[in-house]
């Protein structure tokens, strides 16, 4: 298939990329690289790419393709609040253009990155996809914006399909350090402190990056009606998690680790369990590898291979809205978080 991702840059994307390019399929890249300083470890995978920004794409880009993977956005809650204006103009208004444009130029199947924060505050009940939407933050307000828009675009022609994951885990070349497990492994090696900023009793479904874009080839490559115009929660449902269990996982994982608590530890508002039964029943070809054990030795290993150290985790390097607000102050990026360039073509 003629694959275009936008964000083939991003934490997921770099990890999806390579696995779609080893199933034979044809990937082009949509992404304005903001996080061009930002690679831990490894290389990105080469692939004819547009540098450009998803509100200012033009309908050619996605011209000839058979289906687009949209992971473009702005990937987290303190993104999502920097300017909750700009996190719907590129979460939703955005997305919504691009499925817009697919559906114009004919391309028949759209996959959106959705997310399980879609719930945000629902408690301890297991949610499977027909529980109702709850966000909490701009961020799941834009997920679910999306696909109340997308949703109406769906007939005989055009297909899309709404991929709520979990929250995501595990290595990437453009790996993020906010995410929860990422985040205690690398308190627990760089600092020996397991340390969480919530009082650890919030639930949260969590799902490795490589089963996440795993689960993305098994619908894209689904027969259209298995998937058309349907929303699963990617993961698994064994692998939901208080996040004080996880802090103790670290802790025996990371030797000599101890779980300690900010200051002004308190439960997270955001508390939602997942049933993925669905994606386990219907996308066959999805059948995930990690668990949270493996995942957490996996980013133990790396940080002792590689070498982490506090100032590159906590800093403006790695640290996503620190990173952000420096290329705004430097002038690489306007206030609207558009790089000060052109679209343009890379072979």
């Amino acid at each position: 298939m003629k694959v275009l991702v936008t964000g083939h840059k991003g934490y997921i994307g770099s990890v999806l990329v390579p696995m779609l390019l080893e199933r034979g399929h044809d990937v082009t890249g949509l992404d304005s690289d903001l996080f061009a300083e930002c690679t831990y470890t490894g290389d990105l995978a080469r692939i004819p790419e547009h540098l450009g920004d998803v509100r200012d794409a033009p309908a050619s880009v996605l011209a000839g393709k058979d289906a687009v993977i949209h992971l473009a956005g702005l990937s987290n809650d303190p993104l999502g609040d920097y300017d909750p204006s700009l996190t719907d103009d590129i979460n939703h208004l955005a997305a919504v253009r691009i499925a817009h444009l697919a559906k114009q130029v004919g391309v028949p199947r759209f996959l959106f990155a959705s997310s399980c924060s879609t719930y945000g505050a629902s408690g301890d009940q297991f949610l499977d996809e027909t529980a109702r939407f709850n966000p909490v933050t701009p961020y799941g307000e834009s997920k679910v914006n999306v696909e109340l828009s997308v949703t109406p675009l769906a007939d005989d022609t055009f297909s899309p399909t709404f991929m709520r994951a979990s929250t995501a885990y595990g290595m990437s070349p453009r790996i993020r350090f906010d995410l929860v497990v990422n985040n205690l492994v690398a308190w627990a090696y760089t600092t020996g402190e397991v340390f969480l900023k919530s009082d650890g009793s919030p639930w949260r479904p969590i799902v490795h990056v490589e089963d996440i874009s795993a689960a993305y080839i098994a619908a894209l490559e689904a027969p259209r009606e298995t998937v058309h115009c349907a929303a699963f929660n990617v993961g698994s449902t064994t692998e939901n998690y208080q996040i004080r269990d996880i802090a103790e996982m670290v802790r025996q994982v990371v030797p000599g680790s101890k779980i300690a608590f900010a200051s002004d530890a308190a439960p997270d508002k955001r508390c939602y369990r997942v049933d993925c039964g669905l994606i386990a029943r219907t996308l066959h070809g999805f059948k995930p590898q990690w668990t949270a054990r493996r995942g957490i030795e996996q980013l133990y290993e790396t940080f002792q291979r590689v070498g982490l150290k506090l100032d590159d985790f906590e800093g403006e390097r790695f640290k996503r809205i620190a990173h952000i607000k420096k290329l705004v102050e430097a002038g690489e990026v306007g206030l609207d978080l558009r790089r000060r360039s052109r679209l343009s073509n890379v072979g």
